[in-house]
């Protein structure tokens, strides 16, 4: 594989949760990164901890002028685009009866069309460097979960745009993969409820025991794959499953006991 020491990265929602935890390890790997996303305050403070190598700059990847700007940035910034880490994603949960047009709209804007958009317009550098795309994927393509319908369908789509793009890209020099994250702490579960940080904590922890490996993850744990993906030089189109096993649909109710023969 190759090495982490002077890429330019780009992670798309990199203020917080999985793109704030890809955006240090890069960081500390030797690379470049420039993060991007709609809160200011959070944006500086990881910059800030993580020094020069990181640069940031508040972007909405659902508007082009907001997307040139980052591809701006970013070569500025590092000399080049090397990975597009397509992170920064909007979770919408609703049940059918509260679906609206402009609801569906917006989660596709963002969690499928901003990606998509943001991945033409890096293009150019992405093949100069013969560079990597990760996409972040979800769970919830994998296992059914009432009421998130518009989050999973916007997940799907990612999973077959990444394969597509693969197959495209590929003989341009350009790897497409993706992560499919299982449980881990992030700000948007707080955020796709109305949760508190101790009530979204607690549904994530509840969700422990459907995991083999008896657990949730954690955000330095996904960012691990996405390093992987991005060095792995004949690894394209995969959607890598990163969630302890949940994606088994392990039944955790312990079977009647059995009887002893007399």
């Amino acid at each position: 594989m190759r090495s982490m020491n002077g890429l330019s990265v780009v992670v798309t929602g990199g203020g917080s949760g999985i793109g704030e935890g890809v955006a240090r390890r890069f960081v500390n790997g030797g690379a470049r990164v420039t993060i991007c996303g709609r809160r200011e305050e959070k944006l500086r403070a990881v910059a800030d901890d993580l020094g020069s190598a990181c640069t940031w700059l508040v972007a909405d990847v659902t508007s082009a002028n907001d997307r040139a700007a980052i591809i701006d940035t970013a070569v500025r910034h590092g000399g080049a685009i090397d990975v597009l880490v397509s992170n920064a994603g909007n979770m919408w949960r609703r049940p059918i009866e509260e679906w609206t047009d402009e609801g569906l709209a917006s989660i596709l804007a963002t969690n499928v069309i901003g990606g998509m958009m943001l991945t033409q317009a890096a293009l150019p550098h992405l093949i100069a460097a013969r560079g990597a795309v990760i996409f972040i994927g979800s769970i919830y393509t994998k296992r059914a979960y009432p009421g998130a319908a518009p989050y999973a369908i916007s997940k799907g789509a990612v999973e077959t745009l990444t394969r597509v793009l693969a197959a495209e890209l590929g003989p341009r020099g350009v790897r497409v993969n993706a992560v499919r994250p299982g449980a881990v702490p992030t700000e948007i579960n707080e955020r796709s409820g109305d949760f508190t940080h101790d009530e979204a904590m607690a549904r994530l922890e509840s969700m422990a025991t459907h995991h083999a490996l008896g657990r949730i993850g954690t955000t330095e744990e996904i960012a691990e794959c996405v390093e992987y993906l991005s060095l792995a030089d004949w690894t394209t189109g995969a959607v890598v499953s990163v969630d302890g096993g949940l994606s088994l649909g392990i039944i955790t109710e312990k079977p009647n006991p059995t009887k002893e023969e007399n």
